[in-house]
């Protein structure tokens, strides 16, 4: 069955690709491995090669089809290529700091390490599928590589100073760093997942940082006590060394790449503000 999922995850895009994925759906619906609802979805899609399939799946809430059993590495590497692609293509004042940094990763050389993370459990499935919506290809690299990623959270933090709903709320994996599956000199990738309402409060660290979210809208802010801004998935985030940030998840869980291009071992620090109560209860609008 392996060589039939393959097909069916042939690559968007690519001139008759959307036939072979259609003839790969109907063997494994032939087969039981999907229903004919998800069958139907292919053959809808089949006559547009640039036409991804799962985002056809997405909107109509079906459940996207297996993978085919590829090994950790091959998934994690997949991972981090797509990633790369997709930072690269961003336009942003710290673009030259992120495009040196990934071009210096190479395969660290330790085999992909799974950490199960509560969050990660909860929320990444929901957090996919609207990214799928937005990016497939990068979607679909995520949520192949996603079981075999170490999702921890951000313990730096004094809980009485972050607040319980973002120490409980939220987990990162990182692609690049230290112990990771790929390494750069005081560099850092990865993804960061926050659960949906949640409040990051304004804080601030050395490194300098860039956020690429994949789902939206969420509200930011870059001084405490200034408004929050609105932005939707796609709109990079770049702080620069020491800028204060805060965020404001949205209706949808917050998902996005994150860089630290340097200064990656010194911690964040929390700023106080004295509307965090008000910011909590706020909801960016979809």
């Amino acid at each position: 069955m392996d060589e039939t999922l393959l097909l069916l995850h042939a690559p968007v895009g690519v001139p008759g690709s959307g036939r072979v994925r259609y003839g790969a759906a109907m063997e494994l619906f032939c087969n039981g491995v999907i229903s004919e609802a998800q069958l139907d979805a292919y053959r809808d899609a089949s006559p547009h090669d640039g036409r991804d399939p799962l985002v056809l799946l997405a909107d109509r809430g079906l459940p996207a089809p297996p993978q085919s059993s590829g090994s950790p590495e091959s998934s994690v590497q997949a991972l981090f290529v797509a990633a790369a692609d997709y930072l690269d293509t961003l336009s942003h004042p710290g673009a030259a700091e992120v495009h040196g940094g990934l071009s210096r990763c190479r395969p660290s050389g330790k085999p992909p390490t799974a950490g199960p993370h509560p969050i990660a459990t909860r929320w990444l499935e929901p957090a996919l599928r609207e990214a799928f919506g937005f990016q497939p290809q990068l979607a679909k690299a995520i949520a192949t590589a996603a079981p075999y990623l170490d999702w921890v959270s951000y313990d730096a933090y004094p809980r009485n100073e972050i607040g319980d709903s973002f120490a409980d709320g939220h987990a990162f994996a990182a692609i690049v760093g230290s112990d990771s599956p790929y390494a750069a000199d005081d560099f850092e990738m990865g993804l960061f997942l926050i659960a949906p309402h949640t409040l990051y409060r304004d804080h601030c660290h050395i490194a300098p940082e860039l956020y690429a979210p994949l789902t939206g809208p969420h509200g930011w802010r870059f001084a405490p006590g200034r408004p929050l801004i609105v932005k939707p998935a796609g709109e990079p985030v770049w702080n620069p060394s020491l800028r204060p940030h805060l965020t404001k998840v949205g209706q949808t869980p917050f998902l996005c790449l994150f860089v630290w291009t340097r200064n990656v071992n010194e911690p964040a620090s929390v700023l106080p503000a004295d509307d965090w109560a008000s910011l909590e209860a706020f909801n960016p609008p979809r």
